[in-house]
């Protein structure tokens, strides 16, 4: 585990200097070490962003700084597991004066673990997917929320997932962080709006990601990390308050939705 009172050796490269001419927005993507954390990572400094990347993995971290700042672009890594909820002050402060202020944070990081089966429960794994999927998140947006609201500007991003739409048999724990996370997101946007902060959720289908080994029943419409990156991308520049990832889940799960409950318990998903 890392220190957040000690810059990580990837950080060598120092954040370039804004111009009235080339200013550089600043922003936090923690879960960045693959699929769409990286990805959304590329299109960010693509767009002329300065990004922290934040996630277990130091070696994928700084693999991601060393592609990105080959490019003339600077990226700073921050190894730093999200059930760890006792460093995000510290490192969120460091984060912060690293990149000499913040513009937009991205909460992507995510578990998930199946159960094995529908006869099969398992608290432990349940347990720790709230602790990433929910906590973490609430501990890191929290305080960047107060902070945004301080300053009556700033963008959170949050990524949920389309399993947190209803609560179907495969995996509870897992529906339920994500339908509780999707919910936080929702009172955090009522509450910043009024401040002038954008808050969107991201509501995700398949991702060709590793996550992706755990869902269950086929993965449909699964989609390369790097076109949710761009949907995400557009999302925030439209300021849309929720999108899905591809769009056409947004009329299956509308469908879901609405499956009177006497059918939908009988599904095997």
């Amino acid at each position: 585990m890392s220190n957040p009172s000690n810059s990580p050796a990837s950080n060598s490269a120092q954040p370039a200097p804004a111009t009235p001419l080339a200013p550089r927005r600043k922003a936090l993507i923690i879960g960045a070490s693959d699929g769409i954390g990286a990805a959304l990572a590329r299109q960010l400094t693509q767009a002329g962003y300065t990004v922290a990347v934040v996630a277990r993995r130091k070696d994928k971290l700084d693999s991601l700084c060393s592609e990105l700042n080959a490019k003339g672009v600077c990226a700073l890594a921050y190894p730093h597991d999200v059930a760890q909820f006792s460093e995000v002050p510290a490192l969120l402060k460091k984060i912060v004066a690293d990149l000499g202020g913040l513009d937009l944070a991205v909460f992507m990081a995510g578990v998930n673990f199946p159960p094995g089966g529908l006869d099969q429960y398992n608290f432990e794994n349940d347990r720790k997917m709230i602790e990433v999927n929910l906590l973490g998140a609430m501990a890191w947006l929290n305080p960047i929320a107060a902070m945004f609201q301080s300053a009556k500007a700033g963008q959170i991003v949050g990524i949920s997932s389309v399993a947190g739409d209803r609560g179907r048999v495969g995996n509870p724990g897992y529906n339920t962080s994500k339908a509780a996370l999707t919910t936080y997101l929702e009172a955090l946007r009522n509450r910043l709006t009024r401040s002038g902060v954008h808050v969107l959720t991201v509501k995700p289908g398949f991702v060709k990601t590793d996550m992706l080994k755990a869902a269950q029943g086929g993965t449909p419409f699964a989609i390369e990390p790097a076109q949710a990156a761009q949907e995400i991308y557009r999302a925030m520049q439209k300021r849309k308050q929720t999108i899905y990832t591809p769009a056409l889940w947004r009329w299956i799960m509308l469908a879901i939705q609405h499956t009177p409950s006497f059918i939908f318990r009988k599904l095997s998903f």
